[in-house]
């Protein structure tokens, strides 16, 4: 079975085509500025490397686009679509309706639209990727949702301290987000340790961040919240403060709603901190030659993951597993190595040899001899495991 995974954001759209019987990564690729001037598609997999600049209107244009750069004689990877049995679509948001992937009919497309409004940006951009390979593919669709994994919270976990009223009404609580990714990698943690059981804390570190702490393979609890603002501080977002700054900042700086929440989703984080770049190779560099601002975001990135560590295991009475994932869990030792250090009291020790020369897309256990805890490194496949649901939900439906 061959299993076409769409991540469709905002303004962008991420593919792969997977042959879900040897597990191969046949092609992938990506749509940049959807409705931008100077949209293009690139793909990688065929026998020639796709890069069409054209002009893309919406997601119609791209998943269209999409499909031709599959069956085109010189950079495609299938003679037809005939070849693609189904469609596994990554979702942001399931709300409290969808907690399990769901193959879509009418009905999820109407529960989908009635909760778009949490996630403005990119739930419509997922709800117009649906429609679209419906219309251009009649073989069946898949949503996996991100906030799926995070639905065995307990209410003590996900209710915020406001009025009560506000969760019955209008479902304010915390979802989480990157629950594909920390699935995929507590599920490999607990098979290379031989056992689901136990106390595990995943660290997804990318521009966007977020942590989990996992108790016999269930979410107890995560750091981001009703939408990903909220947790450690990110690559241009805030993260957790004071809600009273919003009106402070608005009132002194004179902006509306629309500008302060792109304040806080786009201009702050470690890329407002250090006033250099969103991107931590680039604040590595600039803190590796003396930037005092750059030095000082690293350092504010590291302390909170640290206290969202501390914080998960008490929440767990302990810690057995500690992950680290995504681009900067996975390829920067050097954090890996801050994070860790002077962590000895949880049981917390890596060996810095080891840490330091692990290749790039490696999963290794980077604990020290006699740690209490396996500090691992694991690299994420939220794709893999888009097109594993959606090939388990199309096999259960076929039967």
């Amino acid at each position: 079975m061959n299993v076409l995974v769409i991540n469709a954001g905002s303004s962008s759209l991420k593919y792969q085509l997977i042959n879900m019987v040897d597990q191969q990564v046949l092609c992938k690729g990506q749509v940049e500025r959807i409705g931008i001037e100077g949209s293009f598609l690139k793909q990688k997999g065929g026998a020639e490397e796709a890069d069409i600049h054209a002009e893309i209107k919406n997601h119609n244009d791209a998943i269209q686009m999409v499909l031709e750069a599959l069956t085109d004689a010189k950079h495609g990877v299938v003679k037809s679509l005939e070849e693609i049995d189904a469609v596994g679509h990554r979702v942001l948001h399931g709300g409290e309706k969808f907690a399990d992937p769901v193959l879509v009919d009418e009905q999820v497309i109407h529960d989908l639209e009635a909760i778009a409004d949490l996630g403005p940006l990119h739930m419509p951009a997922n709800i117009s990727g649906i429609k679209a390979c419906q219309q251009a593919m009649p073989v069946p669709q898949v949503a996996v949702f991100d906030t799926g994994f995070h639905q065995t919270m307990p209410p003590k976990a996900y209710l915020y301290g406001l009025p009560y009223e506000a969760y019955e009404k209008h479902k304010v609580r915390r979802y989480g987000f990157h629950g594909t990714s920390h699935l995929f990698v507590s599920q490999r943690a607990a098979e290379l340790r031989g056992t689901e059981k136990g106390r595990m804390i995943t660290c997804h570190l990318g521009n966007g961040s977020s942590l989990c702490a996992i108790l016999d393979g269930k979410c107890m609890d995560t750091s981001m919240g009703l939408t990903p603002l909220e947790g450690v501080v990110m690559g241009t977002r805030s993260g957790d403060m004071d809600p009273a700054i919003v009106k402070f900042i608005m009132e002194k700086e004179h902006k509306t709603i629309e500008e302060m929440d792109h304040y806080l989703n786009k201009e702050s984080g470690v890329y407002g901190l250090s006033g250099v770049s969103s991107d931590f190779r680039d604040l590595a560099k600039a803190a590796a030659e003396g930037h005092r601002r750059a030095i000082l975001a690293l350092d504010v990135f590291i302390y909170r993951i640290q206290k969202y560590i501390g914080a998960y295991a008490a929440a767990l009475g302990g810690v057995d597993t500690l992950v680290f994932t995504a681009g900067i869990g996975e390829n920067d030792h050097e954090l890996r190595q801050n994070v860790c250090r002077d962590m000895d009291f949880f049981g917390i020790a890596i060996d810095e040899e080891k840490n330091a020369s692990l290749p790039r897309g490696s999963e290794a256990d980077i604990s020290a001899p006699g740690a209490r805890v396996h500090t691992m490194v694991i690299p994420t496949d939220e794709e893999y495991m888009i097109a594993r649901d959606t090939y388990e939900i199309v096999h259960e439906a076929s039967q």
